[in-house]
């Protein structure tokens, strides 16, 4: 069974996807004709996201590793970026499962009224997999990366409903869908706290500037575009060392500049097509649900992020925060992660912040910053285990996404970053039953907040 899993989840993001949306489709009484043209809709997102994401890595990589040269930077964690973490993810005996196991978790919820959520957001649910897969290598026992996975999923499912109002009143045509992605909603808590703590500034109310609010005041400045040639061209000039290099180089710097600026361009172009591919199935789904389950009305369909990473407010905090990880990454006592392969899932940290900002740049930006230095000394904790995983996958599988030069450990941005993943992991791993104890009260806590609000607002 881990075999096969392994095989489908093998084919990637850009294949997985249109088969599982081509069947669910179907399932739920859609025509084949027009299942298919929304789960090919949905591939081509993919393809689109990962050629453009692959652009900024594969265009950054060289100039970025040049930088660390010239300026003597070296740190011994290396960057397996997420299709590392994803292979961890469903190389194991919990991904195998993590599929069937979490959607009967799901309809357990939602029978009992202790979510809003359908989640049918399947490719993402590697992330439940990944701590499930790192518990389970550090304990030893499949048991203890269940539970791991299990309340990961029960804790996001609660937090997509809670932040499924702010979400659908600030973003455009989202009406019915929430993020059940447990690496946007890590960071909620940070939003919220960082956001309080900014309002309480004198004065600070006065930066209320979004992205169209850039363009205004800044004219081409500000638009995300231009700010991802100046921020591309900027990397291209640090990548030399002397002033004969840079002379030499000013074409691969424009040149830097120009994909850079393309990549600011096309996410949003690309993004549409996840909305135009999976609107079918979301409308679908609600139907359906519409005839089993009373109050159908106010359930929502959880969706991949992918569907607003293309929001200018995301893209230009994004694109300022690249260089700012960089530094960061070198100056922080105790840190050892250097992120460069994970840079292309920076944009995934705001979905669901934005809503709590408004889209506010310097709110944001602010709160992307605290997100940044947490994150990085969380990767830096978790990657002896996370590096545990990867080379035991490796050892079966001959994965070459999951093999760690030697000399280095592993660890990704995606998701090891997150709260979720490093109170879980220590939890359990290191309380151990006080631990799991501990989490299963505060979920119980947040189910119980949770259906009591969606019996008042029912």
């Amino acid at each position: 069974m881990e075999q096969i899993f392994s095989y489908i989840i093998g084919l990637g993001a850009a294949v997985m996807m249109p088969v599982l949306f081509t069947i669910l489709g179907v399932c739920i009484g859609i025509k084949f004709g027009k299942a298919l043209k929304s789960g090919l809709l949905v591939g081509v997102g993919f393809v689109g996201l990962s050629v453009v994401t692959s652009l900024l890595t594969t265009s950054l990589g060289g100039p970025l590793k040049k930088v660390t040269e010239i300026y003597g930077l070296s740190l011994e964690i290396f960057d397996m970026g997420w299709p590392a973490a994803a292979s961890v993810a469903y190389n194991t005996s919990v991904g195998a499962f993590i599929i069937p196991v979490c959607l009967a978790v799901n309809i357990v919820m939602l029978l009992t009224k202790t979510t809003k959520t359908v989640n049918i957001d399947l490719w993402n649910y590697w992330h439940f997999a990944f701590i499930g897969a790192v518990v389970y290598f550090a304990t030893e026992s499949i048991g203890w990366g269940f539970f791991a996975a299990i309340i990961c999923y029960v804790i996001t499912l609660i937090m997509a409903d809670m932040t499924s109002k702010q979400f659908q009143a600030y973003y455009d045509k989202m009406e019915g869908i929430s993020i059940p992605q447990p690496f946007c909603q890590g960071f909620v808590p940070f939003a919220l706290v960082v956001n309080k703590a900014l309002d309480m500034i004198p004065g600070f109310s006065k930066l209320d500037i979004d992205a169209d609010g850039m363009k205004r005041k800044f004219g081409i400045m500000g638009d995300p575009l231009f700010l991802g040639v100046i921020v591309g061209c900027g990397i291209g000039v640090l990548s030399c060392s002397n002033f004969n290099e840079f002379r030499d180089g000013i074409p691969s710097i424009f040149g830097l500049g120009i994909k850079m600026g393309a990549v600011m361009e096309l996410i949003p172009r690309i993004t549409s097509l996840f909305i135009e591919g999976l609107r079918p199935i979301s409308d679908a789904t609600r139907e359906l649900i519409g005839k089993k389950f009373k109050n159908a009305a106010s359930l929502n369909i959880g969706m991949s992020p992918a569907l607003v990473i293309g929001h200018p407010t995301t893209l230009v905090v994004s694109l300022l925060l690249i260089p700012v990880a960089l530094f960061l990454s070198v100056v922080l006592p105790g840190n050892k992660f250097l992120p460069l392969a994970s840079l292309a899932g920076m944009f995934y940290l705001f979905p669901a912040v934005l809503p709590i900002t408004k889209g506010n740049v310097p709110k944001t930006f602010i709160i992307g910053l605290v997100a940044l230095v947490v994150g990085l000394y969380f990767v830096t904790d978790l990657a002896p285990y996370f590096t545990q995983a990867a080379q035991d996958v490796y050892v079966r599988t001959g994965d070459a996404a999951v093999k760690i030069p030697e000399g280095f450990q592993g660890g990704a941005l995606d998701f090891a970053s997150s709260i979720f993943s490093w109170i879980i992991f220590h939890f359990v791993y290191n309380i151990k039953w006080v631990g799991s104890a501990l989490l299963v009260a505060f979920t119980l806590f947040m189910a119980i907040v949770n259906r009591r609000s969606i019996i008042k607002n029912a």
